[in-house]
């Protein structure tokens, strides 16, 4: 009897590939020359009983139509599922894991790294030192803005929303507040100090806006011109969540004209950028190659939950972490 056959469209961490490789269960084919192209993608995934995939593969009826009737389940190697049509997993009944919680920690290190570095100047400074630019010490010059009595705006005070805001909290002082837009534990806002409001307060009134919210429908660029223009001039934009929820043409037009105090991203659109984007001709702007979660710590934790996930799935078990479909 054959055995069920799961697709990984990526290399995963030691760890994780070694938990796949070794199940006896199942046959693994295996794409390990980096990104899938499409139409390799479809030719792969005819017969499969799971797909191990990541943010990159688009998962659609196209996709499912040419995996066919054997498909249990998707498991992405991510948090967010933007990438998967719901409405059709849910028409074919196939389940869709994915790992949430293990990347809380590491995404929120870089949402207040990215907050640090983007009020210091540091691509600024960095740059200055590689290009001969540092000279005698000046009382003016680089010259940044600490966080100290500031207001944080948090969108979305989620899992990771909430550990960047406990991150950045001991930096404000006694002066200084957390606000959120969007759903939030209750005992977790009231310990964090934290003042719910609505999202056109929270862009008109924080120093500091971290985007840390899902992209939905709801969210899908909902940081446009109009919402530039209502903030401070001087505001730090953070965006470690999809780089879809900025619109980016209206993102270079609002700092064309200096409406921004400086921004820090680790999510574009498209991604990667190319080097001459106009997004990287601005002093005032850090963009990161999307590494949020990218340490090996947390990277071979998503990995080990999604070969959990698939391989539950396949086995008609329940899978550790799956979407509510």
């Amino acid at each position: 009897m054959a055995l069920p056959k799961i697709l990984l469209t990526r290399t995963l961490p030691p760890e994780s590939q070694r938990l796949i490789e070794h199940a006896q269960d199942i046959e693994l084919l295996h794409w390990k020359d980096g990104v899938i192209p499409r139409d390799q993608l479809l030719k792969l995934v005819p017969g499969v009983s799971g797909i191990l995939c990541t943010l990159i593969e688009k998962i659609d009826s196209e996709l499912l139509d040419a995996a066919g009737p054997n498909l249990k389940v998707v498991s992405t190697f991510s948090v967010g599922y933007d990438h998967v049509d719901l409405s059709e997993l849910r028409k074919r009944k196939i389940h869709l894991g994915y790992t949430p919680d293990v990347l809380t920690d590491a995404t929120a290190d870089i949402t207040s790294l990215l907050v640090l570095a983007a009020s210091r100047r540091m691509r600024e400074a960095i740059r200055a030192v590689e290009d001969g630019e540092w000279n005698v010490w000046s009382p003016v010059w680089m010259l940044g803005t600490q966080l100290t009595g500031k207001t944080v705006g948090i969108v979305g005070l989620g899992r990771i929303g909430v550990a960047t805001a406990r991150r950045l909290k001991p930096f404000l002082g006694a002066n200084g507040k957390i606000i959120y837009s969007g759903n939030s534990d209750k005992p977790v806002a009231i310990e964090l100090g934290a003042s719910r409001v609505k999202f056109d307060m929270l862009i008109r009134e924080a120093d500091i806006i971290c985007i840390c919210c899902a992209l939905n429908v709801q969210t899908r660029e909902m940081f446009n011109y109009g919402a530039f223009k209502a903030m401070k001039k001087n505001v730090i934009l953070v965006n470690t969540a999809r780089g879809a929820i900025i619109q980016q043409d209206d993102l270079i037009r609002a700092l064309s004209e200096g409406l921004l105090g400086s921004v820090g991203l680790d999510v574009t659109t498209p991604e990667p950028l190319k080097p001459d984007h106009p997004l990287l001709k601005f002093q005032n702007v850090i963009v990161l190659p999307h590494i949020g979660s990218a340490t090996l710590e947390t990277r071979t934790m998503m990995g080990n939950l999604a070969v959990e996930n698939v391989l539950s799935g396949v086995r008609g078990q329940t899978m550790p972490s799956s979407v509510e479909l």
